[in-house]
């Protein structure tokens, strides 16, 4: 987070300087006249663009987090007053330095040979025919440099306003990103822990049951618990595991969830001949699975639920489908623990968009199809 937060500064500031620049060197510009410069002119322009340019860092780095932010808005709405008016009052006074009126005065009179030129003053009468040149730039009327610098000064204030707001916005969004992030991470690894307690109470019972009739069965369903309960709590809390303990661990849970149910209740596992030693996320089927068991077996009638997982073009698919008895829920509420919603927004944070959820909800059965990508 602090890494992003240094970036975003960096962005601004860059912005912030690039923008500047670009103001600063238009005088340089403007004021070029057949390769001459006119020097006076520009240094005026520059000393204008500075009082503009300290308002912008003022209200930008001071005054909107300083008052805005905290909604203190009677006292940044003074600060921007006195600023204004310390800003046009400076501005004018600096104007008036610079630019003196003097009057105009006449050229030396020739009188004639042997006569020293006459100098006229300013008062008198020009000679018949006599046009004084221009000055060099004419002077604005009062009024008008006022209504200039202020409506300058709020075209600032309001660029520098919604320039730090901007910037504090995208700030934020980060921060709400990262935090969104934290709590999704969060869940995913409740996800990893979600295995109903109910499942491992009622299969503790199975092979207590089981120790008197099948000592085999019970011995091994003992060391597909052990294996189950010791991939929850090691091969787990990296965040990523290796697809053949992945299998094993779906293995052992539906070997586990058998002793449960008759032999109406038909379970088909199809896994690739040759299983990759890659990384992916752990757990990621297991509310799937346990969705499946819960809304697709019947003790009354036959019964289905098939895991299928296969490899095509880089892409891990797994398909989990099972058979329908009675009217189900929403979607979002046969997902207990984590909801619908909740797992698409863990995919997005493992996969962004590069995953695929198809989920198919027909009268007879309900089908699961999750494609993600996978580096072989």
């Amino acid at each position: 987070m602090n890494f992003k937060k240094i970036n975003i500064q960096l962005v601004e500031y860059l912005a912030f300087t690039l923008i500047w620049a670009g103001v600063f060197g238009t005088p340089f510009f403007i004021h070029r006249h057949f390769g001459d410069i006119q020097w006076d002119r520009m240094i005026d322009d520059w000393i204008n663009i500075s009082f503009f340019f300290i308002v912008f860092i003022l209200n930008s780095y001071w005054l909107v987090p300083r008052y805005l932010f905290k909604r203190k808005y009677l006292i940044y709405i003074s600060s921007i007053v006195l600023m204004i008016a310390i800003l046009i009052g400076g501005n004018l006074m600096i104007d008036n330095f610079r630019r003196p009126h003097e009057p105009v005065s006449m050229p030396p009179m020739e009188l004639g040979p042997g006569m020293p030129p006459m100098e006229l003053g300013s008062k008198m009468a020009p000679p018949m025919g006599f046009r004084p040149s221009p000055p060099p730039h004419e002077e604005k009327p009062f009024i008008m440099v006022l209504i200039e610098d202020l409506i300058i000064s709020l075209l600032v204030i309001g660029a520098s306003t919604a320039f730090k707001i901007m910037s504090q916005w995208i700030n934020e969004e980060d921060k709400r990103k990262d935090i969104e992030k934290e709590q999704l991470k969060t869940e995913l690894a409740l996800l990893r822990h979600q295995v109903s307690p109910h499942f491992f109470m009622n299969t503790l019972n199975n092979i207590h049951a089981l120790v008197d009739i099948d000592t085999t069965t019970a011995k091994d369903a003992i060391i597909r618990l052990s294996t189950l309960m010791r991939y929850l709590l090691y091969d787990t809390a990296q965040g990523h595991t290796s697809l053949p303990k992945e299998v094993e661990f779906i293995r052992s849970y539906i070997s586990l969830m058998q002793l449960r149910f008759s032999k109406k209740v038909k379970i088909s596992i199809e896994l690739p001949a040759q299983i990759p030693d890659i990384q992916i996320p752990p757990m990621m089927y297991i509310s799937f699975l346990e969705n499946a068991f819960k809304h697709g077996v019947s003790y009354q009638v036959e019964s289905y639920v098939i895991f299928k997982l296969e490899i095509i073009d880089k892409r891990l698919i797994c398909q989990i489908k099972n058979s329908k008895h009675k009217i189900t829920q929403e979607i979002d509420k046969e997902y207990s623990g984590i909801g619908l919603s909740n797992i698409k927004k863990s995919l997005e944070i493992l996969f962004k968009d590069d995953y695929i959820l198809e989920l198919k909800d027909e009268p007879s059965y309900f089908e699961v199809n999750l494609s993600i990508p996978i580096n072989i």
